[in-house]
């Protein structure tokens, strides 16, 4: 399998991962793969259950695109971002989308839409390039990619700072919101028609009393 054909196929697989990862950091992203409705509407953009808080992909509890938290990170960001990374250990795509979530806290979970493009627009800029062979393949950076986060380092380290911590609240609210969709899940399968029925009931008041909330 040549390196192109391989970053295309593990873009496909990241971005199954990445959908299952939206349940770790049910926040915000980069791309255009997701579709879910949040918690209020419809919408396009990341995130599983909607943007926390006012990321792009449009209201989850009503922080519409641009408002409180965040901005759309810029394809600048993701590749000083990926640069970064590979300066410290090579990685694969997957890797990388997961570390920058960790490294910031959930606040930034690229898509795999905006990582594998950019990854190889800097294997063809030969900053870095591709070892290994088929689910073993990493990137790491070549001998001109170390001399350019050298010469960039500042520009590289600012991805990192512009990126806004969230607060402790939103933490708190992000992590009840996995808990209550570990319980909606087991609905799907593990339920009666009653019971859901029942379930579905209780979360649309408790959707209109968020509303409610808001409203305050």
């Amino acid at each position: 399998m040549s390196r192109e054909h391989f970053i295309e196929a593990d873009f496909r697989g990241a971005a199954r991962r990445h959908d299952r990862m939206s349940h770790q950091y049910p926040q915000r992203g980069e791309g255009r793969f997701h579709h879910d409705p949040g918690f209020g509407r419809p919408h396009h953009g990341p995130g599983a259950w909607g943007d926390f808080p006012g990321g792009p992909g449009g209201p989850g509890f009503g922080f519409g695109p641009g408002g409180r938290g965040g901005r759309r990170r810029s394809k600048g960001d993701v590749r000083a971002a990926i640069l970064s990374l590979l300066a410290e250990n090579p990685s694969n795509g997957y890797a990388i989308i997961k570390a920058v979530a960790d490294k910031t806290e959930g606040a930034w979970r690229p898509s795999p839409g905006s990582v594998y493009p950019t990854l190889q627009q800097l294997v063809d800029e030969g900053l870095i390039v591709a070892v290994g062979e088929g689910r073993k393949t990493e990137f790491q950076l070549t001998d001109d990619g170390r001399a350019y986060v050298a010469e960039h380092e500042d520009e590289i380290a600012g991805a990192w700072a512009s990126v806004p911590k969230p607060s402790e609240s939103a933490t708190e609210l992000f992590q009840a919101v996995g808990r209550l969709m570990g319980v909606v899940g087991q609905f799907r399968h593990g339920a009666t028609d009653e019971q859901r029925a029942a379930a579905t009931a209780k979360l649309d008041e408790t959707r209109k009393a968020l509303y409610l909330i808001l409203a305050e």
